[in-house]
Formats: C-alpha cells, structure tokens, sequence
C-alpha cells in the first residue's frame, strides 16, 4: 500500500511538471513578437530588380495586436502614413516620423499601417510597406448582428434525421491537460 502511495505521488508530480510546462508553452505562443523589418537587409532602398522586397517580407510574416516592428537604417527615416499617402509616395503629412536608425513601432490596433521612407525617391523605388495587424478577437460562433437565418426549404422529402455526433470546439492546451489528468487518474487507481 505504502510503494502505491508513492508512486501515485510521483505520478502526481510528473504531471503537474508536465501541465506546468504545457502552461508555459502555451503561454510563450500568445506572447507579443517583435518583427525586424527586412529581416537582415533592414529598412533600406531595395535594388531595383527586388522592388517587392518589403511587400513580400510583409506576405510571409502574421502580425497581431501587441507585435511591434523593429526599423534598422542609416541615413534614412521611417514615416507611418495614412493609405493615400503611402500609395503616392508622400512624405509631406506623417503620422509618425522617426529618423534616428533604430526605430520600434508597437502595432496596437487591428487594421492597416502603412509606412514609407522618408528618404527622396526611396519609396518610388519600393522602400514602403503595408502591414495588416489581425483582430485579436476571437472567431464568434454567433452570426453578427442583423444577421437573418435563411428560410426553411420545403419539399415532399421527409426531413433528415438529427445527426448523433457532436462537434466540439477545444483549444489545443485544455486537450493536452484533460489528457494529463486522465493519464494521472489512471496511474493512481492502478494497484
């Protein structure tokens, strides 16, 4: 009886280390990134054979409420700008103009920003850059408001049975602890 108790006590420690750590984990994933512009290039005048350089950097990359962008340059400036701006390469109204090399811009909204060089022709030349910070809210289940439910469709078919199954939506987190506990539960009930 005594060796059960401490192995079911050992088991408990394993899989409160265990729970621990998937807490951890998961909590790491939800944390803010800071994102170098250009990655090792930095915020500079792309070639002309690689205008896209910024766009493209932009498309690989997912930016989210609490992300900041990190700008590294020399002998330039980093503007954020409204959409006309950015699209017509004018630097004459900035929302934000930073120009002392090493710039961080906390994106703290969901939506558009917009950024260019202010450096003469550099954004002509394809130094801006769009970035589209996603929603931090999560997806409702519910249809949005005003929404109207379709109208039933009537036949001469009888109606088909109710389905058995259950859907049922889990984050990836709860999953693992429920199987920790099960795991636990039956290394405990063990003789």
């Amino acid at each position: 009886m005594k060796r059960n108790i401490s192995y079911c006590f050992f088991g408990l420690f394993k899989t409160l280390l265990t729970v621990f750590l998937a807490v951890t984990i998961c909590c790491a994933e939800a944390a803010a990134t800071e994102f170098q512009v250009g990655d090792d290039l930095g915020w500079q005048e792309p070639d002309l054979n690689n205008s896209a350089l910024y766009t493209q950097w932009a498309s690989r990359n997912r930016f989210h409420v609490g992300d900041s962008l990190s700008f590294t340059y020399k002998n330039d400036s980093v503007l954020e700008v409204d959409k006309w701006d950015y699209y017509h390469c004018n630097t004459s109204n900035p929302i934000i103009a930073f120009d002392n090399g090493k710039s961080i811009m906390k994106l703290d909204r969901p939506g558009p920003f917009y950024f260019i060089s202010g450096a003469p022709d550099h954004c002509k030349n394809g130094q801006r850059i769009f970035i589209e910070v996603m929603d931090p809210r999560p997806i409702s289940q519910s249809p949005p408001p005003g929404a109207v439910p379709p109208e039933p469709y009537l036949s001469d078919s009888p109606a088909p049975s109710p389905s058995l199954g259950v859907a049922i939506a889990v984050a990836p987190c709860a999953l693992f602890m429920a199987l920790i506990v099960t795991f636990l539960a039956s290394v405990c009930s063990s003789p």
